[in-house]
């Protein structure tokens, strides 16, 4: 087996083990076992826990960088923010199982250097979205959008439908919200 397709499987059998049983509970022995490799092979790859999740988090949110880097040459348009809005969908939806992982383990993520990471790379994303320009009500739609596609990812897979509706109907929502923001003040 190719080293790449080991470190890929160890990182998705320590998401199953930690989503199945949580981080804190899961040891590096549970996660060979599980792959039916000995703990030295496992440490050839990851000496702890927190260095797969790492390796886990800087994998799956890569998309999500290589769009910050084009949203920020860019110009600061609707339409711009729309496009950003759709790439920004797909990347989180390549980066599901992070997210499964980050909310049914956040007091771990909070602790783990990945936490602060995350935050910022959030509040980046917030400013790529958000116009300072704009009055606050606007500012606030704007926001929204974006966390209306992260509620997106945790709420709407507990709602019966399609999955791809679902998605749909969770970027139309956030689309309208920028769209309406950068139409101005109603009179």
């Amino acid at each position: 087996m190719a080293r790449g397709n080991t470190r890929q499987r160890i990182q998705d059998v320590a998401l199953e083990l930690f989503a199945e049983h949580g981080y804190e509970k899961t040891s590096l022995r549970e996660i060979a076992e599980k792959l039916e490799v000995t703990k030295a092979a496992l440490y050839y790859h990851f000496k702890t826990k927190e260095d797969i999740v790492i390796s886990i988090f800087r994998d799956l949110t890569q998309p999500i960088d290589e769009l910050i880097t084009w949203a920020e040459e860019q110009p600061r348009t609707l339409e711009t923010k729309q496009e950003i809005l759709r790439r920004y969908q797909a990347a989180l939806t390549g980066a599901a199982p992070l997210f499964r992982f980050m909310q049914e383990n956040q007091a771990t993520v909070r602790e783990l250097s990945i936490g602060e990471t995350f935050k910022k790379r959030t509040m980046t994303m917030a400013g790529l979205v958000e116009d300072p320009d704009l009055g606050m009500t606007d500012r606030v739609r704007c926001i929204s959008a974006l966390f209306t596609m992260h509620a997106g990812m945790f709420f709407m897979q507990n709602v019966e439908g399609d999955p791809e509706e679902k998605r749909e109907a969770v970027l139309e929502v956030a689309i309208d919200l920028v769209t309406q923001a950068h139409r101005g003040p109603r009179k």
